[in-house]
């Protein structure tokens, strides 16, 4: 038995090896691991009130969302994939939806000059400096947005930076369906 037991570690290999390959296989199919489904698709938002990042504008709170389709978007100037995101995000303006910017785990000052330097897309931004909203809509990692019909429930949610194909092919669209 033990003379056998050196193949051990080579089992556990051809294991590990086969896994990863379905996963690749998976992945080509179309399954992506990021396409997790959210638990508060259907559900009416979170309560929640959150502090203006801009001086002098507005903030973000619950009630806000009701009678206007709205897309809430969590990013923060440490992302990277939210500066890839960022660019597309002024194809929302002007097709029905309010854009809310929602500035999650990060510091207000560098909030505020990550969109001086990018720009700013939002109708509305927001700051969630010690995560709590982001937990209650579900938020794994930034950017990730969600689309608010005018009941306040959360009709779509992207993890993940939004690109010109999912917001052409997926997100106008449906807001278009929510203004109706």
């Amino acid at each position: 038995m033990s003379n056998k037991l050196y193949l051990l570690p080579l089992g556990v290999f051809l294991v590990l090896t086969g896994f990863f390959v379905y996963r690749l296989v998976l992945i080509e199919q179309g399954n992506m691991p990021k396409d997790i489904p959210s638990v508060m698709i259907d559900k009416t938002a979170p309560q929640f009130n959150m502090l203006p990042l801009l001086k002098g504008k507005s903030g973000l709170k619950t009630a806000d969302l009701k009678g206007k389709v709205t897309l809430v978007s969590f990013f923060a100037s440490w992302c990277v994939e939210c500066l890839a995101e960022h660019p597309y995000l002024q194809k929302i303006t002007g097709h029905g939806a309010v854009l809310a910017g929602i500035d999650y785990k990060d510091d207000s000052v560098s909030g505020q000059a990550w969109l001086k330097q990018h720009g700013n897309p939002y109708d509305v931004v927001a700051v969630d400096a010690n995560g709590q909203t982001g937990i209650d809509f579900g938020v794994y990692g930034v950017p990730e947005s969600y689309l608010i019909d005018k009941q306040g429930v959360i009709r779509y949610k992207q993890a993940g930076p939004l690109s010109p194909d999912v917001i052409e092919g997926q997100l106008l669209p449906l807001i278009k369906e929510l203004n109706k």
